[in-house]
C-alpha cells in the first residue's frame, strides 16, 4: 500500500488595513522582507547585471548603460520608501504603488498614458508542503521593466538563463517582451503544479479502489481546495492576457502580441485542467460516499439475515419461557389451555433440535435466493 499524501497546509494571509485610509498610501505587509535589488541591463551585444539593497544601484547602472533595456528585479516589499522613490522616478500613479504593496490583488492589466502595470499570482508548494500564493507585479515604461516579488526566492531562473545565453528575441524585443516572458514563466509553473496535483489525484484514486478509508476524503478535499486557489488565479489571468492583446500601448508591439496569443492558449489549457481535476475530485468524493453507503447496506443486510433467522427461534423460546404449568403441582389436576410438554423427558433437547432445524431451513432458503452471494 502506498504511503498517504502529506497534509497540504495553507497560508491564508488575510487582508489587513485601516478602514477608511486614504487611497494611494503605500503600506507593505507586516511580514514583508527587506528588498534585494538586481538590475539587468541588456542589448543585442551584452548583458550587465548588478545587485544592491537600495535605489542607488539603479541610478548607477542607468548611467553606465544608457542604450540598454533594463530589468529591475525587486525581491521583498519591506521598504515603502523604495516603492515611493521608484514611483517618483518613473512618475507612477500612487494607486499603482498602493497595489504593488497590497499583495492581495487579483491578476490584472492596467494601461496608462506612458506605462503599463500588470499583476499575476505565483502559486507553488514550499519545501514543507505548504501552498504558497504570492503576488508578482510588473511596471513597464519605455525601455525599463521593474518587477516586484514578495520573497527572496528565485522564480525566474529560466528567463535569466535565456538572457545570459542571448538567444531568441529576449534581448532585442524590449521591456514589453520581458513582461511577456515573465508571465509565461508563471504559467509554466502552473503546469508543473497541476502535473503534481494530477499525480496525487491518481494516487488517491488508486487507494480508493484498493483500500478506502477516511483519509481519502480529507486528502481529496485538500486537493480540491488547492484547485480552487488555482482557479481564482488562472481565470483573471486569462482576462489579463486578453487585455494585453487588446491594448494599443506601443509597449506591447504586434510581435509581442503574437507570443501573448500563445500564452493565452496556455491559460485556457490550465483552466481546462483545473476544471477537469475538480470534476475528478468530486467524482472521488461521490464514489467514496457511495462505497461507505454500500458497505453500510451490506452490514445492515447481514444483521437483517441474522435477525430473520433468530426471530422464530426467539419466538419459540419466548413462548416456552412463560412457565404456565400443565398440571397443578398441589392437586395434580390437568389445567386446560396451559403449556403442554412442559414436563416431557428430553423436552429441552427436542426444543433445541426444532430450533436448529428451523434455522437450517431458513439458511437454505436464503442461500437459494442468492442473498449470501451478494454479501
Amino acid at each position: 500500500m502506498k504511503k498517504p499524501l502529506k497534509r497540504i497546509q495553507y497560508n491564508p494571509r488575510r487582508r489587513a488595513g485601516v478602514i477608511g485610509e486614504s487611497p494611494g498610501v503605500v503600506i507593505p505587509p507586516e511580514d514583508a522582507l527587506k528588498p534585494l535589488i538586481t538590475i539587468f541591463s541588456y542589448n543585442a551585444k551584452e548583458l550587465v547585471s548588478s545587485e544592491g539593497k537600495d535605489i542607488k544601484v539603479i541610478f548607477d547602472q542607468f548611467k553606465k548603460c544608457s542604450d540598454h533595456t533594463h530589468w529591475i528585479q525587486v525581491r521583498g516589499l519591506g521598504d515603502a520608501t523604495l516603492i515611493e522613490e521608484v514611483g517618483a522616478i518613473l512618475n507612477i500613479n500612487p494607486l499603482v504603488l498602493e497595489d504593488i504593496a497590497n499583495v492581495h490583488q487579483r491578476p490584472k492589466f492596467d494601461d496608462y498614458d506612458d506605462y503599463i502595470f500588470a499583476v499575476s499570482r505565483m502559486i507553488s508548494f514550499s519545501i514543507d508542503y505548504q501552498l504558497v500564493n504570492l503576488q508578482f507585479s510588473a511596471l513597464v515604461k519605455d525601455n525599463i521593466i521593474i518587477t516586484f516579488e514578495e520573497t527572496h526566492k528565485e522564480h525566474f531562473e529560466g528567463v535569466k538563463n535565456r538572457l545570459a545565453a542571448g538567444k531568441g528575441a529576449i534581448r532585442t524585443a524590449g521591456a514589453g517582451y520581458m513582461c511577456y516572458a515573465l508571465t509565461d514563466t508563471i504559467l509554466d509553473r502552473y503546469f508543473a503544479l497541476l502535473a503534481q496535483l494530477g499525480e496525487q489525484l491518481d494516487e488517491v484514486e488508486d487507494r480508493l479502489y484498493d483500500h478506502a478509508d477516511k483519509s481519502i476524503m480529507y486528502e481529496t478535499q485538500q486537493l480540491k481546495r488547492t484547485l480552487i486557489v488555482l482557479r481564482r488565479a488562472c481565470w483573471p489571468e486569462r482576462d489579463k492576457i486578453n487585455d494585453m492583446l487588446r491594448t494599443e500601448s506601443p509597449l506591447i508591439s504586434p510581435e509581442i502580441k503574437m507570443f501573448l496569443k500563445d500564452a493565452y492558449d496556455h491559460c485556457i489549457q490550465i483552466m481546462d485542467l483545473v476544471e477537469g481535476y475538480k470534476e475528478i475530485t468530486s467524482s472521488i468524493m461521490d464514489i467514496y460516499l457511495s462505497m461507505v453507503s454500500n458497505r453500510m447496506n451490506e452490514i445492515m443486510k447481514v444483521l437483517t439475515i441474522i435477525s430473520v433467522i433468530f426471530i422464530p427461534l426467539t419466538f419459540i423460546a419466548g413462548v416456552y419461557g412463560m412457565n404456565f404449568s400443565r398440571v397443578d403441582p398441589v392437586t395434580n389436576k390437568v389445567m386446560p389451555d396451559n403449556l403442554p410438554e412442559l414436563y416431557n423427558p428430553h423436552g429441552y433437547f427436542y426444543a433445541l433440535g426444532g430450533m436448529l432445524i428451523i434455522g437450517i431451513i431458513q439458511v437454505v432458503v436464503f442461500w437459494k435466493k442468492g442473498w449470501f452471494s451478494k454479501l
